[in-house]
């Protein structure tokens, strides 16, 4: 406990409709277990009141008063992320841990995708990125310290069985602008590393992935089977992973992208296809 006492916490997307737990609602809740001032930013304003009133109602339970802040803001917008760093600056005075976890997945190839679908899988899984640690980091600069956790994935490091090659573009590019900003900013006190999980059961899953099988059942147990532990891992082994990277505990460590995919990049085959 208190691993993140008096830091504050930036989570671009972390609602969730309903308060349903997905990898975003799952790292904002450890982050506030862990003591941390989380503010929550997601497009939809449902899904900011969501997660707050999750984060609020299982701490509360559990005999602590979380402070926990909620933005509605669309993470691919200039003026939207620039106002949420600074609401965030003008509530808490400084941000600790800037974690990215917005991100979309979209089936089909370069024959298939329309070039809209392409531009909006730049702008939501890279672009926000960008913007946010544009706004971000002059914060972390000045205080000399300041971890930045982005969400990629396996599917940026390898084939994993799915016809999304824009997925696979945007998560790789997340990996290398991660690195790159590790690097440029190392010597100011900033790290900045890459969580990239693998066959995770989260909601996206079911909106998003589903469509390439015939029922959800198919789905379920062919990601599991597809798991080298047998069964996809959970939205706390990513928040897990991320709280790890954002705590001082891993102060040395900069620059890396961390699988969480019970050794998916390391088995010596690829997966079948998915579909």
């Amino acid at each position: 406990m208190n691993r993140l006492l008096n830091k504050t916490c930036l989570v671009f997307g972390g609602g969730s409709i309903g308060g349903e737990i997905n990898n975003g609602l799952a790292t904002a809740l450890t982050y506030a277990r862990e003591g941390a001032n989380v503010v929550v930013v997601d497009m939809s304003p449902e899904a900011v009141d969501g997660a707050v009133k999750r984060i609020t109602d299982e701490l509360t339970a559990e005999g602590v008063e979380p402070s926990v802040l909620g933005i509605a803001g669309n993470v691919t917008n200039d003026a939207d992320v620039r106002a949420a760093v600074d609401a965030t600056i003008a509530k808490f005075g400084r941000i600790d841990v800037l974690h990215n976890n917005v991100g979309i997945a979209r089936m089909g190839g370069p024959v298939e995708q329309p070039i809209d679908e392409w531009n909006l899988m730049l702008n939501v899984n890279l672009t926000s990125i960008f913007l946010t640690c544009k706004y971000v980091l002059p914060h972390m600069v000045a205080q000399g310290a300041g971890s930045i956790v982005n969400v990629g994935s396996v599917g940026g490091m390898r084939y994993i069985g799915y016809n999304y090659p824009s997925y696979s573009a945007t998560k790789g590019a997340v990996t290398q602008f991660t690195q790159n900003v590790a690097l440029e900013y190392a010597s100011r006190g900033i790290r900045a590393n890459t969580i990239a999980p693998g066959y995770i059961n989260t909601p996206m899953i079911y909106k998003q992935i589903s469509g390439a099988y015939d029922t959800v059942e198919e789905m379920v147990a062919a990601r599991d089977a597809l798991s080298p532990t047998g069964k996809m891992g959970t939205s706390y082994d990513v928040a897990n992973a991320a709280l790890f990277l954002a705590s001082d505990e891993s102060r040395y460590i900069n620059g890396v992208c961390l699988p969480v995919d019970g050794g998916l990049v390391q088995s010596s085959a690829p997966p079948a296809h998915a579909q």
